[in-house]
């Protein structure tokens, strides 16, 4: 196992004087050299990695182009989003339109539509594309129900977040490559995660830290994924995706080892985010607002806990 550190375009510092966010270096490992018991190593301590070879053997590494795509599915009417779908208002958590799947694929891929195709589960809408993938047999068993696609154009971002079943992800590049900023659980209040949420609206290319304090004691981990590696990300990780190309991706799941996450990611899909989407509906901007309010308090609080325990009283 060795590690990448990546040049990545678009990242910006912090003032001055202050530290980055992110560190550029993070594990890689190759199944056939490494062996299958450094990944899951890496998944006994909830740590994310880049497997160079996980996909290796993947038809859809071959035939998923658009052409391809749009030759054999493109009559498909699919679901789209844009960047509305994280903000209040009438689009939250919600599609934005619905279009024949070539269409979708000419205006994003070609045309460069910030139009977004995520959470599409082919095991439902095009299970023929499972026979171009396989499901590596590295100890716990992937969700054969659950095989999302991931479509993006280039430079637009997929906002931080982490997943709300909680689940262990396995995040393959097809096409395009992608830039993906990681963050630990522990750190949701220094990124400022808004109840009832598993979102944060904090600006990582360009953080205010006037505005958020809390976030200069944020650590994060930046890479930039090649075609054809895949990332693990551990259960709860926070993660930004931005397109550096027009791209598409597939995400395995399995569910987390431990009894704590799963109960969470639980929690999260049959209370949390159904109270979250009725109280934008009936209260729209407010409860926004109010969700907004709380996240800031957590992080002052958690600031200031900080800057007691360094003795620093200005």
């Amino acid at each position: 196992m060795n590690s990448i550190t990546s040049t990545v375009p678009g990242g910006a510092p912090l003032p001055a004087g202050k530290a980055s966010l992110f560190d550029s270096n993070l594990a890689c490992l190759s199944l056939q050299a490494d062996g299958l018991g450094a990944l899951r190593a890496c998944m006994e301590r909830d740590q994310p990695v880049v497997i160079d070879d996980f996909a290796a053997s993947w038809p859809a590494l071959r035939r998923w182009d658009p052409e391809s795509l749009s030759r054999r599915f493109g009559d498909r009417e699919v679901r789209v989003y844009d960047a509305s779908f994280g903000e209040p208002g009438r689009n939250y958590m919600r599609s934005i339109d619905s279009m024949p799947f070539s269409r979708f694929l000419d205006e994003v891929l070609e045309q460069g539509r910030d139009l977004r195709m995520f959470l599409y589960n082919i095991s439902r809408q095009v299970p023929e594309l499972l026979d171009d993938i396989d499901f590596p047999a590295i100890g716990p068993k992937f969700s054969r129900r659950f095989v999302f696609t991931f479509f993006g154009c280039r430079g637009s971002t997929t906002p931080l977040h982490f997943d709300i079943d909680m689940g262990q992800v396995f995040h393959t590049v097809i096409r395009g490559r992608r830039r993906v900023r990681l963050f630990a659980p522990e750190q949701s209040r220094a990124l400022y995660r808004h109840p009832f949420t598993v979102r944060s609206y904090v600006d990582l290319d360009a953080p205010d830290l006037a505005r958020w304090p809390a976030l200069a004691g944020a650590r994060g981990i930046e890479v930039v994924l090649e075609p054809g590696q895949t990332l693990y990300m551990p259960p709860g990780w926070w993660h930004e995706f931005h397109y550096l190309d027009s791209g598409i991706g597939i995400s395995l799941r399995t569910p987390a080892r431990r009894f704590g996450p799963r109960l969470l990611g639980a929690l999260n899909l049959l209370a949390i985010s159904p109270v979250d989407r009725i109280a934008n509906r009936l209260f729209g901007p407010r409860w926004f607002a109010w969700k907004q309010r709380r996240a800031v308090q957590r992080a002052r609080q958690l600031h200031l806990s900080k800057k007691l325990q360094t003795g620093d009283r200005n």
